[in-house]
């Protein structure tokens, strides 16, 4: 696909949805550890600024490149990124909350209906079949699993919880049932670009975002399932490390950024876990987790400022992932 500079990939919706989640997690420390709340809340308002300036961006795309924005959607790989415009919507929503809870409520009703929309059509058409297998990858979890375990943990933000149940079924079983195939197309197929290994970070995030969708609906001391989540989470976090090295022939272009959301998830739902009063590992993991996640996200946006001083955070073509 051919687009300007000027033309953003819908793909970096992914930095304000990793922003605005570790600026979540950053409020769990300040509850928890007093940590300086003015980091959290600066982290939040970077979060919503780049959501803003990338919504303003997006739609400027439609307008003066509406071919490049139709051929993005009609990508089999690229498409499955446009769900990260409501899910950032739906996360800038629940960081308004503090600030107007009427107008947070009114984004979140409009980013709810965004997200159905954009996941029953891309869902849909991926029923009709015709998928190169070359492009089965984590990017599917984002229409149904992402989505509707970010409305599940707002839903319950507003009070929801009934509601906020019913899109957890949805993420949990797309979870299970796409976890499977995307596993099947990596044992057996050809190995992925470098280009496009990057994309292998949203794996991280199915367990730990679903983990921290189940906190957020549930009350007291965190039960078993929850401590499902958070081991499936960290064996992730461990499969991803160890194919690092791998993973880091594409060198750092944005779609880095697929890692922080699962990144950001994993030390909020320990922490969350231990706020609650869970026994056992969830304290001393929490810090641990928490420190590593803030060395991830110094390096993710310390090479993200670096192509942008350089001039190159945009491409000349629009990135596959």
């Amino acid at each position: 696909m051919s687009a300007s500079r000027a033309a953003v990939p819908v793909s970096f919706f992914g930095i304000p949805v990793g922003l605005l989640a570790f600026a979540n997690t950053w409020h769990v420390g300040v509850r928890l550890w007093h940590l300086p709340v003015d980091v959290a809340q600066g982290l939040s308002l970077a979060g919503l600024a780049t959501w803003a300036v990338l919504l303003v961006l997006y739609t400027h795309k439609w307008l003066a490149h509406r071919a490049d924005a139709v051929a993005e959607l009609q990508h089999p790989l690229q498409s499955a990124f446009a769900a990260l415009v409501p899910v950032s919507s739906m996360l800038a929503a629940a960081a308004l909350i503090p600030f107007s809870h009427d107008a947070a409520l009114a984004l979140f009703v409009v980013a709810l209906a965004a997200q159905l929309a954009v996941g029953l059509w891309l869902n849909g058409r991926m029923w009709m079949g015709g998928r190169p297998p070359e492009l089965v990858t984590p990017a599917l979890y984002l229409p149904s699993v992402a989505q509707s375990f970010v409305a599940a943990t707002v839903s319950a933000a507003f009070g929801w919880t009934q509601l906020g149940l019913l899109f957890f079924g949805v993420g949990l079983f797309a979870w299970l049932a796409l976890e499977s195939v995307i596993v099947q197309r990596a044992s057996v197929g050809t190995p992925l670009p470098a280009a496009l290994r990057p994309v292998l970070g949203i794996q991280l995030a199915p367990a730990v975002v679903g983990g921290g969708a189940w906190m957020s609906l549930t009350t007291g001391a965190p039960d078993m399932f929850a401590w499902l989540l958070l081991g499936y989470g960290l064996y992730q976090a461990l499969l991803l490390l160890r194919m690092l090295p791998w993973i880091r022939e594409q060198a750092f272009v944005p779609g880095w950024w697929a890692f922080s959301f699962g990144t950001a998830a994993l030390p909020a739902l320990a922490m969350r876990m231990a706020e609650r009063g869970a026994s056992g590992l969830a304290a001393p993991l929490a810090p641990v987790l928490f420190v590593a996640a803030n060395v991830v996200f110094v390096l993710l946006i310390v090479q993200t400022l670096a192509l942008l001083v350089r001039g190159t955070l945009l491409p000349a073509a629009a990135p596959a992932a």
